[in-house]
């Protein structure tokens, strides 16, 4: 059992963050990928489309005899994580806890700022996961519509990049936040031009190293961890684009993409 992949799936190339962070914290496991490039961004979407989208997500990847899923998309994990853990047997985990905690670690001021897209900051996830630990946290939510259709044609690094920022984040910095959770999976590859825009002051948090924390964590707790892999496998699969998937991917991970096929999802 513990030799089977861990499923790893996002709502597009965002989630390839925290994939980067699994391969570092489990070095020894055998990971399959899906982005659903062809229906991203699922922020914008109802719940019960997220949800629908969610279980497609996780039944293709059961098709792959995996082990344990990272649901590596903010919305998808307000939206549906519980509803998921529900459904099926395998181990799932999200990722807004592990940055609830976080926020929660590193604020001085008690004051945290939530960015993400508007599916995350409308469902309150991660007000409500901070509000648990610390109740006397002042979360601030602003939803960033932008950011992922700005990262999926790899223009982190822009002028356009930056104009955006400044127009989302400027209310931020009038809230005298001193820390800033990254709130989907997409924005941590926009981290140089968002701490241009907020400053040395704020603290970013990106919550894809404690979920692959987190995910160890269970791995082990359930005897699943695979303690050794000379030669771990990573397939990626996507629903649209797979040229434009491992370009920007390849840029990303720092390693070549040279497993990836492409799914009809809504078959699942």
């Amino acid at each position: 059992m513990e030799n089977k992949p861990i499923g790893v799936f996002d709502s597009g190339i965002g989630g390839l963050t925290v994939l980067k962070e699994i391969m570092e914290v489990l070095p020894n496991e055998d990971i399959v990928y899906f982005g659903d490039t062809a229906r991203v961004p699922y922020g914008p979407r109802s719940k019960e489309t997220v949800t629908k989208y969610t279980f497609q997500c996780i039944n293709f990847l059961l098709t792959k005899n995996i082990k344990a899923i990272v649901i590596a998309c903010n919305t998808a994990t307000a939206r549906s994580l519980k509803l998921a853990q529900e459904k099926y047997d395998v181990p799932i985990i999200g990722v807004v806890e592990a940055g609830a905690k976080t926020a929660v670690n590193v604020t001085k001021n008690k004051r945290v700022g939530v960015i993400g897209t508007e599916g995350t900051i409308n469902s309150k996830a991660y007000e409500t996961e901070i509000g648990k630990i610390d109740s006397n946290i002042n979360t601030i939510g602003k939803p960033c519509p932008l950011f992922v259709p700005i990262v999926e044609e790899g223009w982190a690094d822009t002028d356009i990049s930056y104009m955006a920022a400044s127009r989302y984040l400027n209310d931020l910095k009038d809230k005298n936040i001193d820390a800033l959770v990254l709130g989907c999976t997409h924005y941590p590859l926009l981290m140089n031009t968002i701490s241009k825009v907020m400053g040395s002051s704020v603290t970013l948090v990106n919550p894809a190293r404690e979920t692959a924390k987190d995910l160890k964590n269970v791995l082990m707790k359930e005897n699943l961890l695979r303690d050794q892999n000379d030669n771990p496998k990573y397939e990626y699969y996507v629903s649209d684009g797979p040229d434009k998937f491992k370009q920007i991917g390849e840029n990303f991970l720092k390693k070549e993409i040279d497993n990836i096929n492409l799914v009809e999802i809504h078959k699942y």
